[in-house]
């Protein structure tokens, strides 16, 4: 006979789960098993969101399942962690107590049906109501995760606080570790569909490259690199897929759609055929649907058949893993130049971009120009280095000023909400505690989570958290200007501004470093300082608050 726990703990190890990010109290009896038999790290942030947050930094950085978990009255703040986890196809998965079959209906303390909470956020959401399920349904939760397009999956633990780990029965703890990790397959398509893509990328006299978040889940950014080279197309991406090609890359035109580089928008509108690779073509990666415009000649490659023609139907439709698609490409293509004058009209709106910016990406105006800070960072971040950003104005900053300079960096962003990247760089940290781990935030995100310093701090670590600091949430200004008819009230400001706070002062109060960065010139040895420390680092830097990221080309 085995208790639930144990087999609990057993199954995580046997997938190679290295941290438990949770809230108490939940499948305590498990958290017993996790220390005895196991080096599984239980970290206890100051919040359900928090949890899932870290618990979704992790599995991006590592492409493995990370673990959340809560109790039956955090569950609900849980399931609003998930939604990220959910929009950027992220395997996580969620563990939460919940009501007992025996007692439901009979107002038990706390008791709320959480079950349809996690129905729009999850790939599987189900009950575990009988101890001899844990294996066979956790078995499936891994298989779930990171399958097909990967995502989160919800047990629910019969007990409020999932009680049902105490129970005993006997039970096949067999793990199946082909699943423990993203891609667990790698569906190839027939060489009929590579070859007509080929032979219309060939044709076209215009192609663009658009490449989305699956490159990156596949580990297929050397094949696309290889294959753009290779026919001398130009590279635009995603803000997921930003790291599939480094920045500075000859055919690298930056990212594409909403929050973008004006260059990437300016070849893809220009373009005659795109060819999407690993992204849904959905509205932020298009600037809703007009870069390019609908109608448009593309190609779509998706490990999801379900995501082939969503938005624009494709004249070749390839429903294949992206590396295994990319590498059988370059096998079957033949030596190409026919682009090469397209792809240095193409290399000219990055040099005209770069020419326009290139006043504020050297500013020295104080305070600083954020459009500073994103190029500082581009120099300063390691070659090994994950960024971690978060959304809203940090994500267009970055998005559009920051460049991934090598193919070993890593780039994470936020898909939409807003205090994401804080705790997610904190879950990156644990998963790739070997490379250095940069945040970037802006105030507004940060307060959202500011607790978990003090997470960063008990655990040790040591993440380098950058603060664009102006003391305010001003990707508001220009929708509230609007509303107010052109220009908003003195008294409108308070719905967007906020009290002048020193998070270096409050960072060094909770035991992290704090350093406040007010000139630009500081920045590089600020920067410097925080890679080599020995404690989570917190990096105040003090921002215009006038500065409104560029609006996307259309």
């Amino acid at each position: 006979m085995t208790t639930g726990a144990r087999a609990i703990a057993e199954i995580l190890d046997g997938y190679g789960v290295t941290h438990l990010f949770h809230v108490p109290a939940v499948i305590r009896r498990t958290m017993v098993e996790l220390e005895q038999h196991t080096a599984i790290k239980r970290l206890r942030p100051h919040g359900e969101a928090s949890a899932a947050y870290m618990a979704d930094g992790y599995a991006r950085a590592s492409g493995r399942p990370g673990i959340c978990a809560a109790q039956v009255v955090g569950a609900h703040n849980l399931a609003a962690g998930l939604r990220d986890a959910f929009l950027a196809h992220s395997p996580v998965i969620a563990l939460t107590g919940g009501r007992d079959p025996h007692t439901k209906f009979r107002k038990v303390y706390q008791e709320v049906d959480d079950v349809p909470t996690f129905e729009t956020v999850t790939k599987m959401n189900a009950t575990v109501d009988s101890v001899e399920r844990i294996p066979d349904m956790l078995r499936q939760a891994f298989r779930v995760a990171t399958t097909g397009t990967p995502g989160p999956v919800h047990l629910q633990f019969a007990g409020n606080e999932g009680q049902l780990d105490a129970g005993e029965a006997e039970m096949d703890l067999s793990c199946e570790t082909r699943y423990a990790s993203v891609p667990p397959f790698r569906p190839i398509a027939p060489d009929s569909d590579l070859t007509n893509a080929l032979d219309l990328l060939g044709k076209a006299e215009r192609p663009v490259i658009v490449a989305g978040g699956g490159v990156r889940a596949s580990g297929a950014g050397a094949a696309l690199v290889a294959l753009a080279e290779r026919l001398s197309i130009p590279v635009a991406t995603s803000l997921n897929g930003k790291d599939a090609i480094p920045g500075t890359h000859p055919l690298s035109v930056g990212v594409v759609g909403t929050y973008s580089r004006g260059s990437a928008n300016r070849v893809v509108l220009d373009a005659d055929l795109v060819f999407f690779v690993g992204s849904e073509t959905g509205g932020m990666t298009t600037h809703f649907w007009k870069v390019p415009p609908l109608g448009a000649d593309v190609i779509q490659l998706d490990i999801d058949p379900e995501a082939l023609g969503r938005n624009y139907p494709p004249v070749v439709a390839i429903n294949a893993d992206a590396r295994t698609a990319l590498e059988r490409m370059l096998e079957l293509a033949t030596d190409s130049s026919v682009h090469s004058d397209w792809s240095q009209v193409a290399a000219q709106h990055v040099t005209d971009w770069r020419l326009e910016y290139a006043p504020l990406l050297e500013s020295d105006q104080v305070p600083l120009r954020p459009e500073r800070l994103c190029g500082e960072l581009t120099d300063l971040v390691p070659d090994d280095g994950i960024v971690v950003v978060d959304t809203g104005h940090a994500g267009m900053w970055m998005g559009g000023m920051y460049d991934v300079r090598a193919p070993t960096q890593s780039y994470l962003r936020s898909a939409g909400h807003l205090g994401w990247a804080f705790p997610a760089s904190l879950g990156a940290k644990c998963a790739a505690p070997d490379r250095p781990v940069v945040c970037f935030t802006g105030d507004s995100g940060f307060w959202y989570h500011v607790a978990e310093i003090e997470t960063a701090v008990r655990w040790g670590i040591n993440s380098v958290t950058v603060v664009n600091n102006n003391h305010s949430g001003n990707q508001s200004k220009r929708g509230f200007d609007r509303v107010y008819g052109g220009k908003q009230t003195e008294k409108a400001l308070e719905m967007w501004v906020f009290t002048e706070v020193d998070f270096a002062a409050l960072a060094e109060h909770v035991g992290a470093i704090g350093i406040r960065v007010e000139k630009p010139a500081d920045l590089a040895p600020a920067f410097d300082r925080a890679l080599s420390a020995d404690r989570p680092v917190i990096l105040d830097v003090v921002t215009d608050i006038d500065a409104l990221a560029p609006i996307a080309v259309e």
